[in-house]
């Protein structure tokens, strides 16, 4: 599924225009990148749960090369879901 199948998905269930949808489908993913950006947790219960971890700088190697190289440490999104979802998933 891609945004526009979840756009239409969102409209039929929402009985939503396709452009209400896109908007407030637009709206949730800002908002949760807003507040990840802040580092704060996004707790959606029965969903999951998004939040920033952060990963430590690393030595790599070029696979072409195999010359050593410096991976910077940096900050990753994550979601994990919850188990309202899991049962879903697995039912």
């Amino acid at each position: 599924m891609n945004k526009n199948d979840l756009v239409e998905v969102v409209a039929e269930k929402a009985g939503l225009s396709k452009a209400d949808a896109t908007k407030a489908i637009d709206a949730v993913f800002e908002g949760i990148t807003e507040t990840l950006t802040k580092g704060e947790d996004v707790r959606l219960v029965g969903f999951g749960t998004f939040d920033v971890s952060n990963r430590a700088a690393t030595e790599g190697r070029n696979p072409r090369t195999g010359e050593k190289i410096q991976i910077p440490a940096s900050k990753q999104p994550k979601f994990k879901a919850g188990k309202g979802l899991k049962y879903a998933v697995n039912a």
